[in-house]
């Protein structure tokens, strides 16, 4: 049985305690407002925890890579939404995946890939259903939920071949938010712009089964439509620096961090200099613009104690550069080459995607199990 000051360092500890305590807090919120659930695979990327997710949410999935399908579609996972819009060369790779214990469907915004998906699921004899990706922020693909034309026009040919399913929206704005009156507003604003939607279709007797939203700050807000009949999320699994600031979780939630070796201590600019640099930790800033900005993550002792105002304020490809925030009265913690810290990420799935393994510490049984987790495409 390993101890954690045996491991070798850079390397990505989750705490099991806390894993579970994430994922049994969205449960109860699922389960008070009878409303499906499909959770994010792209977060965790690792059969172990899609295990655990299919006894708490069943069968269903999404997924952002067809990799993601192929690895864990024995999991226990049989209906897989694949949430990037889909380009006609990726259609070959998922019908290989159909089974009888393998739905997959896809995410549409353009006619022309409905009409290439329409014919692929011809030629070849398989189905692939869809979903008509909705955007009302502005921020990425989608259809804005009241272009009626567009709309109808994809819908009307999926469901003449069969393979329309419903919409699917994404509440990317509400990473820009950190008061829970503001998220309420832009959970509201996700269910009813994508509700303007299902209306337009179904006056052009185009039905939605799957109405689908979500993002984990939207989904915990606690907002609830009846008329929306599933969720979504991903990085709740696991919470980060991120999401603190958005207010929708205490630092103490999260789950994930990179265990580092202090390799040297720089008293000329008074730092610590670890193992952990940008190929460990990832150059994700997403805390710069939030109130408290965590440079590439927050600073812990080896056994996840978070030392206030320490922070790694710069990252080289294998050098963590840690130093107390500009302005703060805090000291450096007494340390020495050699020995151990841990960093609390910016983004989870940004630092776990830079992982091939979760080094999971459980400490109730004081065990240290190493879960398997992938990457690619």
């Amino acid at each position: 049985m390993q101890n954690l000051n045996e491991l070798f360092t850079p390397c990505l500890i989750v705490e099991k305690s806390k894993l579970i305590n994430n994922i049994e807090r969205l449960s109860s919120r699922i389960f008070k407002e009878k409303t499906k659930f499909r959770p994010h695979l792209k977060t965790a990327k690792c059969k172990k925890i899609t295990e655990i997710f299919t006894k708490y949410f069943g069968s269903r999935a999404m997924v952002s890579t067809i990799e993601e399908i192929e690895q864990l579609k024995d999991c226990g996972i049989t209906d897989f939404l694949y949430s990037v819009a889909i380009v006609p060369n990726k259609l070959k790779r998922i019908a290989s995946c159909l089974s009888d214990n393998c739905q997959v469907t896809v995410s549409i915004d353009h006619i022309s890939i409905a009409n290439e998906l329409v014919n692929f699921c011809k030629v070849e004899g398989c189905k692939i259903s869809a979903v008509i990706e909705l955007d009302f922020d502005g921020h990425r693909s989608g259809v804005r939920p009241n272009a009626e034309k567009q709309l109808i026009e994809i819908g009307k040919c999926l469901s003449d071949a069969g393979l329309f399913r419903g919409v699917m929206s994404h509440a990317g704005a509400s990473y820009n938010l950190s008061n829970n009156q503001d998220l309420l507003k832009c959970a509201k604003n996700e269910a009813e712009q994508t509700l303007e939607a299902v209306r337009i279709l179904k006056n052009a007797s185009l039905s939605c089964n799957l109405v689908t939203i979500g993002s984990t700050p939207t989904v915990l807000t606690n907002y609830n439509n009846d008329a929306i009949n599933e969720l979504r999320a991903g990085v709740f699994v696991f919470f980060d620096l991120v999401q603190t600031g958005i207010g929708i979780c205490n630092i103490e939630d999260i789950a994930l961090s990179v265990l580092t070796s202090v390799i040297s201590v720089n008293r000329e600019i008074d730092a610590i200099i670890v193992d952990a640099g940008w190929m460990a930790l990832s150059r994700d800033r997403g805390t710069s613009s939030q109130k408290t900005d965590f440079g590439y993550g927050q600073v812990c002792l080896e056994d996840g104690t978070i030392i206030e105002d320490v922070i790694v304020t710069g990252v080289q490809q294998e050098h963590g550069i840690i130093q107390v925030r500009k302005g703060s009265e805090a000291l450096l913690p007494n340390i020495k080459p050699g020995d151990m810290l841990r960093i609390l990420p910016n983004h989870a799935c940004a630092t776990a995607a830079a992982h091939d393994r979760y080094y999971v510490n459980d400490k109730i049984t004081g065990e240290i199990e190493v879960w398997d987790k992938f990457n690619g495409w």
